[in-house]
């Protein structure tokens, strides 16, 4: 597979992958989410500050009631990605470190967002395939040895592939690195709509999967 496309996705070092992969380990012991330890969650990160319900003022950001939505999991992955740019620059203008997220924290924000998995549609591994090649993915990432050197190679995050919250919680926590890292390529951040992030994570587990074999 030769990489092509024009954008940088999933730019991560192999440093910034390695706490990763460790949290993936745990993958089968995943705590499921709390509802209400997410809206402690919301709270704390700051969310609350740009994303107010209708009714009580303009906020920085769209509207509660907007982003807390039935919903899958995977789909708000891929709008916390889309996210993350913007409120990068919001938090460095005001003087505010990003507010990292662990994986049981995700879980909750998850859940008190009202994203579940099985709003998420079954994956279409050909479009997958497609996205990872259009949207740049492989300008920095290797795919079975080809690809980019700058991240590590793609099937190597296997378990991490199997659960949604751990996925999200590597792209949000890293997604500053990520932007800032396309910047100084002078490439554009990569956006996911509608299915695409369901079938990119899709295809990778399924490449994963297929190379421990």
């Amino acid at each position: 597979m030769k990489p092509g496309g024009t954008l940088a996705a999933l730019v991560l070092g192999a440093a910034v992958w390695a706490g990763a992969l460790a949290a993936a380990a745990g993958v089968a012991a995943e705590r499921p989410g709390d509802p209400a330890r997410g809206g402690a969650v919301f709270e704390e990160k700051r969310c609350a500050r740009c994303h107010l319900p209708r009714g009580r003022g303009p906020g920085m950001g769209p509207a509660l009631e907007a982003i807390r939505q039935p919903q899958g999991v995977l789909q708000l992955a891929g709008r916390l990605w889309n996210h993350a740019p913007v409120m990068f620059a919001t938090f460095e203008k005001e003087g505010l470190r990003w507010p990292e997220v662990a994986q049981e924290q995700m879980a909750d924000l998850m859940t008190y967002l009202q994203a579940d998995p099985s709003r998420d549609p079954a994956p279409d591994l050909f479009q997958g395939q497609v996205l990872l090649i259009r949207k740049g993915c492989l300008k920095c990432h290797r795919l079975r040895g080809e690809g980019g050197l700058v991240g590590i190679e793609l099937t190597k995050y296997h378990r991490g592939y199997q659960s949604p919250v751990a996925w999200a919680t590597t792209i949000w926590n890293h997604s500053p690195r990520m932007a800032g890292h396309s910047a100084r390529m002078g490439l554009l951040y990569p956006r996911f709509s509608g299915d695409e992030m369901v079938n990119l994570v899709g295809f990778l587990n399924s490449a994963a999967a297929a190379s421990t074999q």
